[in-house]
């Protein structure tokens, strides 16, 4: 009977889209030729205003109905946009955005007589100037440079004319570019905030590859071809889809079952399906679903790691071994991350043995940043070191983690055994953990860091002295003078081979100060129907559907 209602539910929802293509006088041959594409999403989707997309989920939806001044290539190369060109002052203090001309709001009944019209400079200073909203915003923090001081006559967003924009910033901030191609950043019409109020969030209109159609809550997600979409392929406007279905199924099997049956297209992430039946323990897949699907694995700009609080003003530190640095080197050598990743990740992702910053960033050189590898005789030497040989009166250690990653941290606790490191493990709610650590009231904690803009200075500035929890994201209260120098001095740098330089030189103190217990970089990795072709990856993991094709077969 489940079965049967779940047969009756998808087809209704395939007569619905037809229904959104069609009209009665289509012939067959018509349909036949509309292209949807399908994935499921199994965390769901909280909002689609740019304003407050904050997690995956959400950036992606949203990827596909909005547009900023910039954007990335999948080299992560900052590209034009709705911006056409753009020039840095030589204080690197303003930023002068030229606009295109041919750019259009989504037709939308917010608008006069329902027909979306031209953006003009003035939208980017309303879009902006609303990010300063918390009520809706979860950008507030990533304005604190913007000058909006006497200098500038308090507004740090100007519009000097229809197509030219500018931002002004209190400092210079070489990574300032790459920020500004977060979905936060990006253009709505005014009259539809207006028009839609809180309700915005529900009835996006913006300028994308694809426009909104329907958001059945917890169901599925329509999003239907922007017919004047601006940017092309050649001389072939974009995007060749005719539409996008999202479906919010929460259970891997089920979902994995579709894409089996050709309902999705696509399914994401290592959480989305079951890995051990998928792939094999070198991360290909298996022989009975070579032939069914594609397997798109790239690198992440993710690094999973355990945190060490270092500040020793605070009371858990004082009475903690791990104050002490070769300890914290100790436990750094003390495992093998190969293993780790070959065995309980099915080789997804990368061993962490070269710094914190993950593989995929410009900076990243295993020459020139050295980690840890696993190494006994180098523990037992630090062990010695610290004051505990043999881990003689070295007291238990207790790491914080949460269950998904409970059999990764009961292998590294026996291997730190075996080497005379005794940990105890407390599994938490990711919440309570979450809370716990910002708190400063864990002094050993499993946590990861993904890249919301494409700048190593993403991930070293969570140990600059200045970001320290709960204000900032340093977790650790990290302070080192010197890394402080270098971090200032990285984030005005506007030359590539010289911020390489400066990053590397930060990532090695931090990994001789070991505050940081690096696990591994992750990998994106996508099940991919075969009929799909154009669907490529970036190591920001954004889904770009734009140029995506879809043969009308059967996979």
């Amino acid at each position: 009977m489940i079965s049967f209602i779940k047969y009756i539910c998808c087809s209704c929802f395939v007569i619905f889209l037809l229904g959104v293509f069609t009209s009665c006088g289509d012939d067959n041959e018509e349909r036949d030729q509309r292209t949807v594409f399908n994935y499921n999403e199994m965390a769901g989707i909280s909002s689609l205003d740019p304003a407050s997309a904050n997690n995956t989920e959400d950036i992606w939806a949203v990827n596909q109905v909005f547009n900023g001044l910039v954007q990335l290539n999948d080299s992560l190369e900052v590209i034009p946009c709705i911006a056409k060109k753009w020039n840095v002052s030589d204080d690197g203090l303003m930023y002068t955005f030229t606009l295109r001309n041919d750019v259009y709001f989504h037709d939308n009944s917010c608008f006069e007589r329902g027909k979306g019209r031209k953006v003009k400079a003035k939208d980017f200073v309303i879009s902006f100037n609303r990010l300063y909203d918390s009520r809706v915003s979860s950008a507030v923090s990533l304005l604190s440079n913007i000058d909006r001081s006497e200098k500038t006559a308090y507004k740090g967003f100007l519009a000097t004319n229809d197509s030219t924009f500018v931002i002004y910033l209190k400092e210079p901030f070489s990574a300032f570019l790459s920020v500004l191609t977060m979905k936060y950043f990006s253009v709505i019409p005014h009259e539809a905030a207006d028009y839609y109020g809180q309700d915005f969030r529900r009835n996006p209109v913006g300028t994308g590859a694809f426009k909104f159609k329907l958001w059945e809550e917890g169901t599925k997600l329509v999003l239907l071809k922007n017919e004047n979409y601006f940017e092309f392929d050649g001389t072939k406007r974009l995007p060749y889809l005719d539409a996008v279905t999202i479906s919010f199924v929460k259970d891997r099997e089920t979902a994995f079952m579709e894409l089996l049956n050709g309902k999705y297209d696509m399914l994401s992430g290592a959480d989305a399906f079951n890995i051990n039946e998928v792939l094999d323990k070198n991360g290909n897949l298996k022989h009975v679903y070579a032939n069914k699907f594609n397997l798109q694995k790239q690198t992440f700009l993710k690094t999973d790691y355990f945190g060490i609080l270092v500040d020793e003003t605070i009371d858990i530190v004082k009475k903690s071994p791990l104050r002490i640095k070769a300890l914290r080197q100790a436990i750094n050598y003390g495992f093998d991350r190969e293993k780790l990743v070959k065995f309980f990740r099915n080789n997804i992702g990368y061993p962490a043995t070269v710094g914190f910053i993950p593989n995929g960033m410009p900076s990243f050189d295993d020459k020139k940043v050295k980690g840890y590898n696993y190494n006994p005789d180098k523990v037992r030497q630090l062990l010695i070191e610290a004051g505990y040989p043999e881990g003689n009166n070295l007291p238990e250690i207790t790491l914080h983690t949460t269950d998904n990653y409970s059999e990764q941290t009961e292998f590294i606790q026996s291997q730190l055994a075996e080497n005379h490191i005794k940990v105890k493990i407390s599994v938490d709610k990711p919440v309570v953990l979450r809370q716990a650590v910002a708190s400063c009231e864990y002094n050993f904690f499993k946590k990861s860091w993904v890249a919301d803009y494409a700048d190593e200075e993403n991930f070293m500035n969570l140990f600059y002295s200045k970001n320290f929890a709960p204000i900032g994201a340093n977790y650790t209260h990290y302070k080192n003078d010197e890394f402080d120098r270098l971090f200032e001095k990285a984030v005005r740098e506007q030359s590539r081979a010289e911020k390489n330089k400066l990053y590397q030189e930060m990532d090695q103190l931090l990994m001789e100060d070991a505050v940081v217990v690096p696990l591994y970089y992750d990998q994106i990795i996508r099940l991919v129907q075969k009929n799909i072709k154009g669907l490529t990856t970036n190591p920001m993991n954004l889904l770009n559907l734009k140029k995506v094709k879809k043969d009308n077969i059967h996979p």
